[in-house]
């Protein structure tokens, strides 16, 4: 075994950071490419545009999310087969070219051909980019590192809405086309995205996979403290030889028991985030404040305050992740969003034609989204992120996403139509029912995974049906001999 020695922890450190840094620019892609549609929808909607019917909005929208959940399958077993870090430079690219694409769109039909293939790198953006991350942390930053990529999304959200405002407020006064100069901003960081990923190492963990310890090894010297790098490497290789039975990791592999079991928690996961009725928000936030009273200049100001206090919520996520456990916060999110969503239906029949409506309506959506936000985002992706093993993290990613983003689809293909259809306040009221199955689903099937290693979780979820006992209450969980009982409910 190469005995060289690992990094100082100040440089440890470093190259965590700029690791984390460069790689969340897939995130803040996500994040733009997603809210942009929000204040460009409006201008690009109008007769001398692309004249967009409530249907044709919601299939502009919606095609983006289409296409994410393609490229969260495909992008997730890609990934495990040419890397990390391979793929993400290659998503840059379609980014990029896909980009420009929409933003030079004759029609709208070129304009759901273009969102689809933005879509698919948004999709494998939000497969590789927390895996990455991942498998480059430690255990006990895992959490913080994680969902630094849900900040820099939220964060991509909040420049969408500002330069969406600025635009609308400024040129979009003398010129429909607006939209287009919205749309064309995106293509800046996916330059840097592609850029800064051939400066950063490949994930130590996928090298081992492929039989590449020396590589492996010497990755982990860059990013580990000197007496953390070879005992990681010897844990990651103890967890390879288990898993030698599935070395080539197919569909089929994911209807063995155990991995059944995280399957279906990652696909419930990913379906209450969605379910919440979150992206409404994001992508028709505009709409929705038009809809309670704002006027269309007024509505894209007004939509900043969402980005504002999804980014800020965001970083107390980060916070509380280090402080609370993943299923806790969940469930006090749920309860949050549920609550606002069921207040927006209220006030919105109550106060309807109203002069204060309008200001309701804003103060409610940044509360529901201080919830969203600030519990349930962080611990959806850290979550999909941590309980799939080594071998089978990119494929079980992939498919538990695909569920996350044909939510998404579903959500938002349907809301212009359900706001057309049937109003402001019975869409808001369908999403608070929708809440109240989420946070039974959280009750009942979700484990507490805070604290613990990617091989323990792994080994807790291979040894589950022979845990049938509780820990005592005051065990602690860092015990060793803990995953040879029964996960705390």
């Amino acid at each position: 075994m190469n005995n060289q020695i690992g990094v100082n922890k100040g440089e440890q450190k470093r190259a965590l950071r700029k690791i984390t840094i460069i790689s969340t620019f897939g995130g803040l892609l996500f994040g733009y490419d997603t809210g942009v549609i929000n204040g460009a929808l409006p201008f690009m909607a109008r007769p001398d545009e692309l004249n967009l019917t409530p249907v044709i909005e919601g299939l502009v929208t919606s095609s983006l999310l289409f296409g994410a959940a393609f490229g969260a399958v495909f992008g997730g077993r890609l990934s495990d087969r040419f890397g990390r870090r391979k793929m993400i430079l290659n998503l840059a690219l379609l980014f990029f070219f896909a980009t420009i694409g929409c933003a030079i769109s004759p029609t709208a039909t070129v304009m759901i051909i273009c969102r689809f293939l933005l879509g698919l790198a948004v999709g494998a953006a939000s497969v590789m980019v927390p895996a990455f991350l991942a498998e480059m942390s430690p255990a006990e930053n895992r959490g913080r590192m994680v969902t630094q990529n849900e900040l820099m999304i939220v964060t991509g959200q909040l420049l969408a809405f500002t330069f969406n405002a600025i635009l609308g407020n400024t040129i979009g006064q003398e010129s429909a086309n607006v939209w287009r100069w919205m749309l064309v901003i995106a293509s800046l960081p996916a330059v840097l995205l592609w850029f800064g990923m051939r400066i950063v190492p490949e994930s130590p963990r996928w090298l081992a996979s492929k039989g590449k310890i020396g590589e492996a090894l010497r990755v982990l010297q860059q990013i580990r403290q000197a007496d953390k790098a070879e005992s990681e490497l010897k844990e990651i290789q103890d967890n390879l030889a288990q898993e030698s039975n599935i070395s080539q990791a197919t569909f089929k592999d994911l209807n063995i028991s155990w991995v059944r079991r995280i399957l279906l928690i990652g696909i419930g996961i990913a379906i209450v985030q969605q379910i919440t009725g979150v992206n409404s928000i994001m992508y028709y936030g505009t709409q929705i404040l038009q809809e309670s009273g704002f006027s269309t200049d007024a509505a894209l100001i007004a939509n900043i305050a969402n980005g504002v206090i999804s980014v800020l919520a965001t970083f107390v996520g980060i916070w509380l992740l280090g402080k609370v456990g993943r299923r806790p916060m969940l469930i006090v999110g749920l309860i949050g969003t549920t609550i606002a969503l069921t207040l927006i239906g209220v006030f919105s029949f109550v106060l309807n034609g109203s002069a204060i409506l309008p200001i309701v309506v804003l103060s409610l959506t940044v509360t529901f989204l201080t919830f969203q936000q600030g519990a349930i985002s962080p611990v959806t992706w850290l979550m999909l992120s941590e309980i799939f093993p080594l071998r089978l993290r990119g494929i079980g990613m992939g498919v538990t996403v695909f569920c996350l983003w044909i939510t998404n689809f579903l959500v938002g293909f349907s809301f212009p139509i359900l706001l057309n259809a049937v109003g402001l306040s019975t869409t808001f009221f369908i999403f608070a029912v929708f809440g109240i199955g989420a946070i039974t689903f959280v009750f009942k099937c979700l484990p507490e995974t805070k604290g613990k290693s990617l091989e323990q979780l792994e080994q807790y979820f291979r040894t589950y049906k022979s845990n049938k006992l509780k820990p005592a209450v005051n065990e602690q969980v860092e015990n060793p001999n803990f995953y040879s009982k029964r996960f705390i409910y």
